[in-house]
């Protein structure tokens, strides 16, 4: 099986068509991908805890019984993926392939499943690590520091471009050896930091990347009561994420591992992974962190993007082909975002408005699709819940607002406010209802998007109809234009002339 780029352009196909198998000190995982070369989405997930690296500090091996372990779970991985007809696949090996003395031998046996393994140096895992934070932080500017089972990697990102990667012997197996002492931990942590050059990046971002870092985003989103369940993109200012870092490091691994969407195998190693957040933090001195779901695996297929797919908003993209699926094409969407324009989006403050009101308009004509009954709380779990790349937590809340009004409800959970200002909702709630009465106006047709017209004035909103289309100003029409106008604060008028 060897490697080579997707080439799928069917965008209602939904077949998974490349995969990625990553041979880590800690785990062995296989993610098969579907969707757009921009944004893809996992279609299946799959490891086995097998701890390549568990002995490699003290022996310099894998461990036989482990490396059994991984090619048995490989050998089904083969077996999936000849079944599926996958044949696009990619296969690396981290630090405990890469530095064990029978390292070459345990790849061998992958060789001979049909698998052709790439071992990563250090630096290519990091800049691969780094290329996925830029995937889905396209303006990624920080530092990232992507924490295995056998090593630390950290990359410095700005503004789209990669830098220089280090590889530290900080994994979380390793971790647990070098403490002696809490003391002992942190003096070891802070000696290589500082041999690394990482220090004084104030006020910039650290990207955090990487199971055991995960784990301690869901255990950040119960600390702190964030109403999401994806800890993709969410962000902590770098004061509480040390509060976060000191009690998680003061905590025995049974009670995490009590909490749901923490495994024990990441309980046992968040409370030195939290010490190392909190060297981390005192030497680079960001000014706030951001969980990154997407790493490595994802980065490996970023890294093979020509510059015009690399260059594709990553939430337009995904909105595009999650909407697709429901028979929503983008050129409707683009159309409606359009019309709206003159009415929301000329007095749009939210950052980087556009783009969000274009998936919003997507989503809201997918919503549509869907039985009354189950519009609003689907659109709901679709902002709030579903991960969007590209999303940060107040965009998902704005996402959430709109669509909400799309679908004629103008009151929101209190937990938006929680993530959005109410300047902010109030606005991508006036998105929703101009798109909710663009449907009502003709169905969202090309005839009636081109024949009438939304203009908001500085005291009144107007709607225009082409004379040709003068039967499609009823009373229920004007309705919704009354609903959007006293949203806005502003009279409305219905008028039927010619430009």
């Amino acid at each position: 099986m060897t490697n080579r780029s997707g080439s799928r352009t069917d965008r209602f196909d939904d077949r998974p068509d490349r995969a990625v198998i990553d041979i880590g000190s800690n785990t062995v995982r296989m993610v098969l991908f579907t969707g757009s070369q921009r944004c893809p989405e996992q279609w299946l997930n799959e490891k086995v805890s097998a701890r390549l690296g568990s002995e490699l500090s003290e022996t310099g091996c894998m461990p036989e019984d482990r490396m059994d372990m991984a090619i048995a779970e490989l050998r089904r991985y083969v077996r999936l993926l000849d079944d599926l007809g996958i044949s696009d696949v990619t296969t690396v090996a981290t630090a405990a392939p890469r530095e064990a003395e029978n390292g070459e031998d345990f790849l061998d046996r992958v060789r001979e499943l049909g698998l052709a393994p790439r071992v990563l140096t250090g630096e290519e895992e990091g800049r691969a690590s780094a290329h996925g934070v830029l995937s889905a932080f396209p303006h990624a500017s920080g530092v990232v520091a992507d924490l295995g089972g056998g090593s630390l990697e950290l990359v410095r990102v700005d503004d789209g471009e990669v830098g220089e990667a280090v590889s530290l012997p900080l994994g979380t197996l390793r971790l647990a050896r070098l403490r002696e002492s809490e003391a002992g931990l942190k003096a070891s942590v802070d000696a290589m930091l500082a041999e690394a050059g990482y220090s004084g990046e104030e006020n910039r971002t650290l990207y955090l990347v990487g199971g055991t870092w995960r784990a301690m985003a869901h255990f950040a989103l119960k600390t702190f009561r964030f109403p999401l369940t994806d800890p993709h993109g969410v962000a902590l200012p770098a004061k509480e994420a040390m509060v976060l870092a000191k009690k998680v490091s003061r905590m025995d691994s049974g009670e995490l591992a009590s909490l749901s969407a923490i495994t024990s195998t990441r309980a046992e190693a968040m409370p030195d992974a939290a010490i190392l957040l909190r060297r981390l933090l005192k030497a680079i001195g960001p000014n706030k962190l951001v969980f990154s779901s997407w790493g490595l695996r994802e980065g490996l297929l970023y890294e093979r993007l020509g510059r015009a797919d690399m260059v594709q908003d990553p939430l337009v993209s995904s909105a595009d082909r999650y909407s697709a699926r429901r028979g929503v094409g983008a050129s409707k969407a683009v159309l409606i975002a359009a019309w709206t324009a003159d009415a929301v989006g000329h007095f749009a403050k939210i950052p980087g408005g556009e783009r969000l009101r274009l998936a919003a308009a997507m989503l809201a004509l997918a919503t549509a699709r869907l039985e009354p009954n189950l519009r609003a709380r689907h659109a709901y779990d679709w902002a709030i819940d579903k991960r969007w790349i590209g999303l940060d937590p107040s965009g998902r809340a704005q996402l959430a607002a709109a669509l909400l009004a799309a679908c004629g409800e103008t009151s929101w959970p209190e937990q938006l406010d929680a993530l959005a200002s109410q300047e902010d909702l109030k606005e991508a709630a006036a998105w929703g209802l101009a798109i909710r009465l663009c449907r009502k106006v003709g169905a969202g047709t090309r005839q009636s998007l081109l024949g009438t017209k939304l203009v908001c004035e500085p005291d009144i909103v107007r709607l225009r109809f082409d004379p040709a289309l003068a039967m499609l100003a009823t009373p229920q029409i004007e309705g919704e234009l009354k609903a959007l106008a006293k949203w806005l604060g502003r009279d409305w008028e219905m008028t039927t002339s010619a430009e």
